[in-house]
């Protein structure tokens, strides 16, 4: 295959990375295909074979780190590899940023090694309800 051939090839299937150019046109296409998901069918595949998905990671949190809000957002357009989590729980306090994020992967080792990102936003309860507060919202219900 010459090098046009294969850049054609990488036109077509979209920007990927230049070590999977070395394996060939039809393995980067492989390889695009299992990093994105182009209809919420395929997504919905991925999310079935990683296991993980925000119900998964809210019932973690819940169980392992005493969480008494738990809101994970799915960022990655649905194929479920990255997450975004707004976390209160009382374990936080007299914990810096640091020790708040340290607890929360290790809660969830198993999950964050199967997605591809995993941002926590960590709060005690008392620092959630100010924050709750100077922005005009309201307390979710059980807080």
């Amino acid at each position: 295959m010459t090098s046009a051939t294969l850049y054609r090839g990488l036109k077509a299937v979209g920007p990927v990375s230049y070590r999977a150019i070395r394996f060939g046109k039809d393995n980067i296409r492989s390889f695009h295909a299992s990093m994105s998901a182009e209809t919420d069918t395929q997504a919905a595949k991925v999310a079935n074979l990683t296991g993980v998905t925000t119900t998964s990671l809210q019932t973690t949190l819940i169980e392992k780190v005493g969480a008494q809000h738990v809101d994970v957002n799915d960022i990655s357009g649905g194929c479920g590899q990255s997450f975004q989590a707004i976390i209160v729980s009382p374990q936080f306090e007299k914990k810096n940023s640091l020790a708040r994020h340290r607890l929360v992967n290790s809660a969830l080792k198993t999950e964050i090694a199967a997605i591809h990102a995993w941002t926590p936003k960590c709060f005690t309860p008392e620092e959630w309800q100010r924050k709750q507060a100077e922005e005009g919202v309201g307390m979710p219900q059980g807080v």
